[in-house]
């Protein structure tokens, strides 16, 4: 018995007696009764928004086939996409950048040190006695 459904009484259907042989056997493939297997196909075309009249083609993996082959499509409409603005914009402006930034460099110049001390400074030493800081001047200069 069919669960949630073994209250409800039986209808007939008039249908021809070939169509309901092959439907007895398909019914069984499935190990449903009758009525579920019915059920089951009404659900499926509901939930899947199509008709039974519709010609989905051999199998159902056509479908499938289509789905891909439009995403494929869709993907390397993409990929053409992404390779222009790369050849228009991108590289384009980096060959740019990269021109600006090799004349914007600018020319090496040799440093140029500050003197700290001349050669008089060089030898004026400090010295510290009882006042402070004194200056001892370096004979040899003071001469």
């Amino acid at each position: 018995m069919d669960k949630g459904y073994e209250k409800e009484k039986f209808e007939t259907l008039k249908i021809k007696s070939s169509v309901a042989v092959q439907f007895r056997e398909f019914s069984k493939m499935f190990s449903k009764s009758q009525s579920m297997t019915i059920l089951l196909m009404m659900d499926f075309f509901n939930e899947n928004g199509i008709s039974p009249t519709e010609r989905l083609g051999p199998r159902m993996e056509t479908l499938e086939n289509r789905i891909t082959a439009l995403i494929k499509k869709r993907m390397n409409g993409m990929i053409a996409i992404m390779k222009d603005i790369e050849k228009s914009q991108t590289k384009p402006t980096v060959a740019m950048l990269h021109a600006l930034f090799e004349q914007a460099e600018p020319p090496k110049k040799q440093l140029i040190l500050e003197k700290k001390y001349t050669d008089r400074e060089k030898d004026v030493r400090l010295n510290t006695g009882e006042g402070g800081f004194q200056e001892i001047k370096n004979p040899s200069i003071d001469t």
